[in-house]
């Protein structure tokens, strides 16, 4: 098994190896009033490049950040400077929150060495280590188109799941959004969540120090939210960003191929002809 993060040590000690590449994958939910742009301005790990979620996303689509066609990711990639024969370590201002989308992302799109810095720039600049605040750029590359379509799930495809006992479906948003008691960030969008989903809010897998928690206690939120991690998963969230640290836990756990539902409530909620149900 192949531990999906690596440590701010073992950055320190590969940070200046030309195979290794960073990208600071910091985003933030709408109305934080601080820009990811303005975060990578202020400090971001030497060497790092800013890899912005919404710019390499579908922008013709009318939800936020989906995934963009493989040819038209493979030239923003490109233009980035982004390589498959290097190891990329891919890290978020929060400690863990919009990191694993990207880690995600890249695998989607036929990366295959990508791991999550455990903890971010949040555990790295309380260690006291170095940061910068000069842009970094990589040479332009030209890659192939790739796609593993396994880990995406679209509309279609999770409703064909509602109904069975095959597939878990599991909702990384707050509990008072899944139950329909909280209000959802992003107007116009339904409140509660699909029938038979299970809850498990993803700051539930994370430690206070942004560190993702270990693996006994990762079992032990799985099993309280009545998710069993060894059975089939499909993960969502409010618009495919946390639901990335459901799959990136259960990565942790030796389940590495867990496929995320790319439209998540955005698309369910903000439709008439989809089932929601409220409550636990």
């Amino acid at each position: 098994m192949v531990d999906p993060l690596v440590t701010t040590d073992w950055l320190a000690e590969w940070i200046d190896d030309p195979e290794v590449q960073i990208l600071d994958a910091t985003w933030y939910m709408p109305g934080h009033g601080v820009t990811a742009a303005e975060t990578y301005a202020e400090a971001h790990i030497p060497g790092a490049v800013r890899f912005d979620i919404d710019a390499l996303s579908d922008t013709e689509a009318d939800l936020p950040h989906m995934l963009p066609g493989p040819g038209d990711f493979a030239k923003a990639a490109g233009a980035l400077g982004l390589r498959r024969d290097c190891i990329l370590v891919v890290y978020d201002a929060q400690g863990l929150f919009s990191a694993p989308r990207v880690w995600w992302t890249l695998r989607v799109m036929g990366f295959p060495e990508v791991f999550v810095l455990d903890g971010g720039l949040k555990k790295w600049r309380a260690e006291g280590r170095r940061v910068s605040q000069t842009p970094h750029h990589f040479p332009v590359t030209k890659l192939s188109v790739r796609n593993n379509a396994r880990l995406v799930r679209d509309l279609d495809g999770v409703q064909a799941l509602l109904g069975g006992r095959g597939v878990q479906i599991v909702d990384a948003r707050p509990a008072g959004r899944f139950r329909g008691e909280a209000p959802e960030p992003r107007a116009g969008l339904r409140s509660g969540h699909m029938p038979g989903a299970l809850n498990l809010p993803w700051d539930s897998l994370v430690n206070p120090d942004g560190t993702l928690k270990a693996v006994a206690e990762l079992r032990n939120q799985f099993k309280a939210a009545r998710v069993d991690p060894d059975a089939p998963v499909v993960a969502t969230c409010g618009s495919g960003v946390s639901a990335a640290l459901v799959a990136l836990a259960l990565a942790r756990l030796g389940r590495s191929q867990v496929p995320i539902y790319d439209g998540a409530w955005t698309e369910w909620g903000g439709r008439a002809d989809t089932a929601v149900v409220t409550g636990a």
